[in-house]
């Protein structure tokens, strides 16, 4: 009777051991479907592959802009700011090229080098930028990105998703999908060990 209880609760076991692997690589492969329709299209899309030196040249802050995409339109986001251009010069070609942020600041609005995110104080928005424009006049000197087939002529601060970036993403979901296959293969070896010696 003890034995049959065992058994039973051993299969119990296994059962839930092998509804957790399987979960774990259900969940994995979600994840990879994921990364793959929203984080690597826009690694592929980028063409700022190259790192460089670039040197700051001027950085002006205009008038107030709105964002070009979504004039006319009734968007809330649409707000104005303080238009921060930084110009800088390529090392690597000697060019004198306009900076932006990220892939995602040209987008946004060419016109400027920084977008802030939306916000009610425009006061924070302004004492940001201006912020930012006097780092640029004080470290002078730092990396950027540049296109090396010469289609943007431009050059941007940092990539919305470098390398690392896109490497730590999928880290996760390797490690659980890693995890799901060594479940179900533990399981199967301890079935297999059972069988075995109730054989034997």
């Amino acid at each position: 009777m003890l034995g049959k209880k065992l058994v039973t609760a051993q299969k119990r076991g296994e059962t839930r051991a092998l509804c957790l692997g399987l979960g774990m690589l259900t969940c994995s492969m979600m994840m990879y479907f994921f990364i793959g329709i929203t984080i690597v299209p826009f690694y592929t899309k980028s063409v700022w592959t190259t790192e460089t030196v670039c040197k700051v040249l001027k950085a002006n802050i205009k008038d107030k802009d709105l964002c070009p995409n979504s004039e006319g339109s009734e968007d809330e986001d649409i707000f104005p700011y303080p238009c921060l251009q930084v110009w800088v010069n390529l090392t690597v070609s000697g060019q004198e090229v306009m900076l932006y942020q990220t892939e995602d600041t040209l987008e946004r609005n060419p016109k400027c080098s920084y977008v802030p995110d939306k916000s009610e104080n425009s006061k924070e928005v302004k004492a940001r930028i201006e912020t930012i424009a006097s780092n640029f006049k004080k470290y002078q000197t730092f990396p950027c990105y540049y296109d090396p087939g010469g289609t943007q002529t431009n050059v941007i601060l940092s990539r919305l998703y470098p390398p690392k970036g896109l490497l730590f993403a999928f880290l996760w979901p390797t490690l659980m999908f890693t995890g799901g296959c060594l479940i179900i293969v533990l399981v199967k070896i301890s079935q297999y060990v059972s069988v075995l010696s109730a054989w034997q």
